[in-house]
């Protein structure tokens, strides 16, 4: 079997490796003339992604540890604790890198300039054809082209698109603040919006956040307005909470990270010989802390469900049932944290110490805990 993967971001070249341990070929098309490297800002990357990253032959020893969440109201009053195994957080750019290096260095080929303009299916085949011209022959399709995918409208041109939540995100450094962190731990506060740090190496403070503006605009529209401009809208945003007033005050710059958008739920995963992978099927916004972990495991379980089944349409179908139900239910958990705009309820802020002491960490660590046992046959 050859599998042409399109969409050469992070998830493409993660199924590309699974198949490779599969036992099946790929090529990788790319629609940028460039590879992204250095391109993006921070993601988080949960125990399940990291254990699905290590199924396709990636270490992921880099970027910065961390064990512990902590949950905390505008007053600095703790709401909640979790501590499970370890999460990173990682330059999207430094995960690009890694996962280039390692599907270079396993001969999986790569081709930039490739954008997919159209898709034929045969009984025996299936034939990509690309906007300079080109064509590539294969025995199935798999769209790894992120939120705005180009295979899912292929398959379904009345594919949903995603939505914007009403929420931009920023981020940037504080330092020489006051404010401090325990290592590897990082904090969540539920206040006049949402704020997210967590301590760096060097003493200062990563810190990222949800504010509520009513068009969605992209990182270069919100980088050409002055960082001042955006500053007053944050300090105006936030008042007095802590540490919020702390971290703007010693802040220099402020990195704009783009709209926060979510993908409703996608009717149709598959269509002959063409099936969804990562964000173009299920794109859970940045609030779930899960995107990058999903995309991973859906290519793992994607290679184990054609490497078992020969039949392509139960396959599909089989990938879907094994995919569909866990990455619906965090993505609707996703859209009611962001239903706020600060990214809590306020029924919830108010039981989150009985939540936590009632049920405990397994509560909230359960989608962490999945693990996908790559040895297993996929049953029908």
């Amino acid at each position: 079997m050859k599998a042409l993967v399109i969409g050469g971001g992070i998830a493409g070249p993660v199924t590309a490796l699974a198949l490779q341990k599969a036992g099946i070929d790929s090529v990788v098309f790319e629609a940028y003339d460039t590879s992204a490297h250095g391109i993006g800002g921070m993601l988080s990357l949960a125990p399940n992604g990291l254990a699905a990253l290590r199924l396709v032959g990636l270490t992921p020893d880099f970027g910065e540890p961390l064990r512990t969440m902590v949950m905390a109201d505008a007053k600095g009053r703790t709401l909640g604790r979790i501590t499970g195994d370890m999460s990173r957080v990682v330059a999207r750019a430094e995960l690009y890198q890694r996962l280039h290096d390692l599907t270079v260095s396993q001969k999986i080929k790569m081709e930039y300039g490739k954008r997919l303009v159209d898709v034929e299916c045969r009984d025996n085949g299936v034939t990509a054809t690309f906007s300079d011209g080109s064509t590539e022959e294969g025995d199935v399709l798999i769209g790894a082209d992120g939120i705005r995918s180009a295979v899912r409208t292929i398959i379904d041109p009345q594919a949903p698109q995603p939505e914007y939540v009403g929420l931009l995100g920023f981020g940037s450094y504080a330092r020489d603040s006051g404010v401090h962190g325990d290592p590897e731990t990082m904090y969540f506060v539920f206040g006049s919006s949402f704020l997210g740090y967590w301590e760096q190496p060097d003493g200062s403070i990563a810190w990222f956040n949800n504010l509520a503006v009513d068009r969605p605009m992209t990182p270069a529209e919100v980088n050409a307005i002055p960082a001042t401009t955006w500053f007053e809208r944050l300090r105006e945003a936030y008042g007095d909470d802590v540490p919020a007033k702390q971290l703007l005050a010693h802040s220099d710059e402020v990195i704009g990270a783009g709209p926060l958008e979510i993908m409703p739920s996608v009717p149709r995963w598959y269509r002959d010989r063409m099936v969804l992978v990562g964000d173009s099927a299920h794109a859970p916004s940045a609030s779930s802390g899960q995107g990058a972990s999903l995309a991973a495991e859906s290519a793992v379980q994607l290679a184990r469900c054609l490497r078992d089944i020969p039949d392509l349409p139960t396959a599909f179908a089989t990938y879907e049932q094994l995919r569909r139900p866990r990455v619906e239910r965090i993505a609707a958990r996703a859209a009611r944290t962001n239903s706020d705009k600060r990214g809590m309820g306020f029924l919830t802020r108010l039981l989150m110490p009985v939540v936590m002491k009632t049920f405990g960490a397994k509560a909230f660590t359960k989608d962490q805990n999945y693990r996908i046992d790559w040895d297993a046959q996929v049953s029908r």
